[in-house]
Formats: structure tokens, sequence, C-alpha cells
């Protein structure tokens, strides 16, 4: 390895003036969903874009794909189930009576041993999961593009006749914020300050969490240790059992809106409207790190066993997870930065840059073990 942080950076306009809500990436493809009403599919090796596709009426807020299959949510209430290398829409899924606020596409994974030895997977079928500003959440079948007929009724009725449509869980009384599902359990987080536990195969809700003071954003599924962890408006994280519903710790430290909160092997980081973000033991709870150099609320991040890559106004920034130093700034001199994703070789970032917005294509490889940090910028909390 040449250099152990490096980058080839390619930018292009994407959605021009239009915020980027969404984004997800993969070694061919950049797909992203904008106000526009659009969702653009550009290559990830040249930045052209390759097609785009219409047909919802509202902004798009949420979107994941799996292989061929993407699947979108839009402000327009309906869910969208689209064909990326032929560029149309094969099912459209109503029922929602607001904005599709979250979704998550389902795999069946393995959760356990039957008597006779075969492997138990939970799931059954590949499901759409949606959450709404409605305060529901609706399951669906996800469509097999070669196998099922598309599903595209006029106008769209407001009805459960379709054929892929599940179940609904009705509980929550106010939007639905965030969702986060494995296996047979589903977590959902909602302004209206709970977090409920759900069994998606009957729709029953295991557990209502309480204890919040304001609106839940945040809410991530930490299946191994059969915990969740949410993040509020009230300042707190807070990680929950889901073999119990009992609150088993609440994390202190932010000063504002705890907006985001994710999960890896070893680390539990949450991103606060206070510009900062904290790295967090999830067996204890205990605060790591404090990461602190942005200058305003933090809009985007995403982290592994090494490294946090976080958005904020005006710059885009890499840090070691493990030490809790600030690294570089990956980007600079910017508006805004809407959304950003990395995987093992590059880091893709949409960013408003003056009036227009951007996508940004670093490659990125960085190895914690021989790279320097920097000092002054970030602070270490006492264990």
């Amino acid at each position: 390895m040449s250099s152990n942080l490096t980058h080839r950076h390619l930018s292009f306009v994407g959605h021009g003036r239009y915020v980027v809500n969404c984004l997800q990436f993969d070694a061919e493809r950049i797909i992203t969903g904008s106000d526009d009403r659009c969702i653009n599919i550009y290559d990830t090796q040249t930045g052209k874009l390759r097609s785009r596709l219409r047909g919802h009426e509202g902004g798009i807020w949420s979107l994941q794909y799996v292989g061929n299959t993407l699947v979108s949510g839009s402000i327009d209430c309906t869910v969208r189930v689209w064909d990326i290398e032929k560029g149309i829409c094969t099912h459209i899924f109503s029922g929602h009576a607001s904005s599709v606020r979250c979704l998550q596409i389902m795999q069946p994974v393995r959760t356990g041993m039957a008597p006779d030895g075969k492997p138990i997977m939970q799931p059954s079928n590949q499901l759409i999961v949606t959450g709404s500003r409605d305060a529901s959440l609706r399951i669906w079948r996800l469509p097999d593009l070669v196998r099922d007929p598309e599903y595209l009724p006029y106008n769209c009725p407001n009805n459960d006749d379709c054929p892929f449509f599940l179940r609904a869980l009705l509980g929550h009384t106010h939007t639905v914020r965030d969702i986060s599902g494995h296996g047979d359990f589903l977590v959902s987080c909602s302004y209206d300050t709970f977090v409920r536990v759900w069994k998606i195969s009957t729709g029953e809700c295991l557990f209502r969490l309480a204890g919040h003071r304001a609106k839940v954003y945040s809410v991530v599924i930490d299946y191994t240790r059969s915990r969740c962890i949410s993040g509020s408006m009230d300042h707190l994280v807070k990680v929950w059992s889901l073999e119990s519903g009992s609150c088993l710790y609440t994390l202190e430290g932010h000063t504002n809106l705890v907006g985001l909160v994710d999960l890896s092997q070893t680390s539990l980081v949450s991103a606060a409207a206070d510009s900062t973000l904290r790295v967090w033991d999830p067996e204890t709870g205990q605060c790591v790190h404090k990461l602190e150099g942005h200058t305003a609320a933090i809009t985007c991040f995403q982290h592994d066993d090494n490294k946090v890559v976080s958005g904020s106004d005006g710059a885009l920034k890499l840090w070691n997870i493990k030490t809790g130093k600030f690294v570089k700034d990956l980007l600079s001199d910017l508006n805004r930065v809407w959304q950003v994703r990395f995987d093992d070789r590059r880091c893709v970032a949409a960013v408003q840059r003056g009036s227009e917005n951007f996508i940004e294509v670093l490659n990125l490889d960085y190895d914690p073990a021989t790279q320097p940090d920097t000092d002054g910028t970030s602070s270490h909390l006492d264990r």
C-alpha cells in the first residue's frame, strides 16, 4: 500500500439546487434521491448519469436497493419498486396517509436451528418495511422482478388490496422517524417520544419503550446483544433491552438534539446538533471519545471499527475511532453536507457548494495503524 490516505477526487453536479435526501452506492453505481422528485443513477467510476427515475409526485425521502431492485419512499405517500437496469417502475404501493419518512429492505437471516437441524430463517421472505408521518408502519413482501407480475394500480388506490401488502403496525401517535430491523425484530422511533419493539411475523408490539422526554429521531438495533439504542431531542442516548423492555443505560453528554445513532461491531456512535459526535462502548455505555471540530449540527456520518466520516456545514471530516483523534478534512469550503457513505475503497458524499449540489467521490484508503493523527481538534475523554 503506497499511501494510507489517498484521494482521487471525482466531482459532478447532482440534482441542481434540490436537497439530496438519500444516497447508496457500490463499485458500479451511485443512487441518489432528492426533493426534485427524481432518483438519479450515476456511474461510480466516471460520474456519468446512467438514468433518471421519474414517477414520484413528491420529494424522495428514503431509498434502498438490493441487487437490481430499488425501493423508494416519497412525500407523495407511496412506495415504489424499480428495476434499476431497465430504469422502470414495476410496482407502486399505497396505503400510507402521509410522507414515507424511512424504509428498510429486510433480508432473511439465520436466527436459530430447528429440531430437525435446519436453520431457522427470519423473516421468511424479503420484506419492505416503511415508516411514515402518518404514525404507522407498513410491511410488504419485496417483489421478485423476474417471477412477480407488475403492480401499477390506476391512480394508486388507497387500500389494502395489494397482493404484496402483509400488515400495518399501529401504535405510534406521531411521525415514525426511523426504523431498524433484524430477523423477526423491528424497532421504530417516533416524535411521540416512544420507541416500539415489534415482532415482524405477527405484527405484535412487544414493548413500548418509555423514558425519552422529547421527540426520538434515530434508532438502531443491536441484535447481537439483544438491545436497541435511541437518540432524542432531549439530548440523551438510551440503550434498551429487547428481552425485558427496560432501559439499561442513559448516555449523557450531548447538549442538543441527538439526531443520529449507529453501531458497528465494537463502537456505538452518536451525532448531535451540538456539533459533536461521541463514541461509546456498546457493552457498558461508557463514553470513550468526544469528537470536536465541526462548527454546526452534524447532518450525516458513517463509521466502522477504524474510522468515522462526518458531515456538517462547511466540511466533511475523517476521525480515528480508536483514538478519537481528528485525521483531516476530506472536503472543505462547503455550504452543506447532505449525505455521506463509504465502503472499503471510496467515500461518496452529497454536498452543496454555492447554490449547486454536487456528488463527490473520494478514493479513500485509511490505515489507522500507520496514519499519524492531527492534534488539537479533538478531545479524548478519560475512561
